[in-house]
């Protein structure tokens, strides 16, 4: 991949944050939920849990503090993503959104179900998917990236006075979610419910429910 391309995937179902005990899922804070997915990431293995809380939680306010992104990518909706266990994609060659609309629709049922509605209103799934993916092209590029790299404040070179920040993985997923958490009104991370679809999708007994093209 390279600076004039990007293709970010919002995957339903991953290593990055483990699923301990979902019951209870809503207990964990967004921060929280930013370390659990750091923690899982490669070339974080084994790093202290503090420095890992400091970092989601310095990408948690960057994101949240981005100004609206303007997006004008082409926005083409599927029906297979229970089947490929995505939610959204975006391709910058063209610009386009790819948004699975079946796993939409059992997101805004486990909305309703956990008894999360004043956290995500009726419709505002779709919307978080939208401007997560905005928020990742904002990010690939140009002066967010860099100013994200310092928010983080990780240094892996010093010569003097002068440091070099270093790119912490999983840091830009995190401010992506935080950014569609605060554009969007939703009362919690949208990676709390992501963390619910995946219970749902591979949880034994919990088969994900067939829908008709």
């Amino acid at each position: 991949m390279t600076d004039s391309q990007l293709t970010s995937v919002d995957a339903v179902v991953s290593d990055s944050v483990p699923m301990d005990d979902m019951d209870d899922i809503d207990d964990v804070d967004d921060v929280e939920w930013g370390v659990r997915l750091l923690a899982a990431t490669p070339t974080h293995e084994g790093r202290d849990h503090e420095l890992l809380r400091q970092w989601a939680r310095r990408a948690d306010e960057f994101g949240s503090g981005l100004a609206p992104v303007p997006s004008t990518a082409r926005v083409v909706e599927r029906n297979d993503g229970l089947e490929r266990m995505l939610l959204a994609r975006y391709t910058s060659r063209p610009p386009t959104v790819e948004l699975y609309t079946d796993t939409l629709a059992l997101a805004e049922e486990l909305a309703d179900a956990r008894g999360w509605r004043a956290w995500y209103p009726p419709g505002s799934v779709r919307a978080a998917a939208l401007a997560h993916e905005a928020a990742h092209a904002h990010l690939h590029h140009g002066p967010a990236k860099a100013a994200l790299k310092e928010a983080l404040g990780h240094t892996v070179l010093r010569l003097g006075r002068h440091r070099v920040a270093g790119h912490v993985a999983g840091a830009e997923e995190i401010a992506a979610h935080a950014y569609a958490r605060t554009v969007c009104g939703l009362g919690r991370s949208p990676l709390l419910l992501t963390a619910a679809l995946r219970a749902a999708l591979t949880r034994p007994g919990n088969p994900a429910p067939r829908r008709e093209n």
